[in-house]
C-alpha cells in the first residue's frame, strides 16, 4: 500500500536527517489525514490506494501551478523549494502512462462506447477516470480526449 511506503519514508527521512524530504512527507501525511477526516461521514469510502493517489495528484497539480507562478514572478528560490516537494510527492505516485499509452486507452474506450463527437467527451472521460484514473494525469488526458473526438 502506498500509505505504508509514505510512513516508511518518514521514518527513513527522520533517521537520515533529511529535513527537506521529511517536511514534504509530513505534508503528504497531513493531507492524507485531512482526507481521512473528510471521508468519515461518507457513505461509500473508496479503496485506500485510490484515496492516496487522488490526494497526491492534487498536491502535484498545486505544486506545478505554484512553480509556474514563482517562475513568472522571478522567485527562483521558491520555485526550487516547490520543485523539491514535487519530486518527493511524485516518488510515491504509481508510474504514469506515457502519452502513447494514454492515447491507446482513449481510442479503446472511444471504440467501446461508440463516441463520435465532442458531445461524447463526458462518457469517455468518466470511463477513462474509472479505469485508469490512478495512472493518468486527467488534466492532460482531457486535451487528448478532445483532440481524439474532434
Amino acid at each position: 500500500m502506498i500509505r505504508d511506503d509514505i510512513k516508511a519514508a518518514q521514518i527513513e527521512a527522520m533517521k537520515g536527517g533529511d529535513k527537506e524530504r521529511l517536511a514534504a512527507v509530513r505534508l503528504i501525511l497531513a493531507k492524507l489525514k485531512d482526507r481521512d477526516i473528510e471521508l468519515r461521514t461518507a457513505s461509500q469510502v473508496p479503496e485506500d490506494d485510490a484515496i492516496v493517489v487522488d490526494v497526491l495528484q492534487k498536491m502535484v497539480k498545486q505544486r506545478r501551478e505554484s512553480i509556474a507562478m514563482y517562475e513568472q514572478g522571478g522567485r527562483a528560490e521558491l520555485a526550487a523549494k516547490e520543485q523539491a516537494e514535487l519530486d518527493v510527492i511524485e516518488s510515491f505516485l504509481p508510474r504514469q502512462l506515457s502519452e502513447d499509452e494514454t492515447k491507446a486507452a482513449i481510442e479503446a474506450i472511444k471504440a467501446e462506447v461508440g463516441a463520435a463527437s465532442v458531445k461524447d467527451m463526458g462518457r469517455v472521460m468518466a470511463l477513462l477516470k474509472e479505469r485508469h484514473g490512478t495512472v493518468i494525469d486527467m488534466s492532460k488526458a482531457s486535451g487528448l480526449v478532445k483532440a481524439a473526438l474532434a
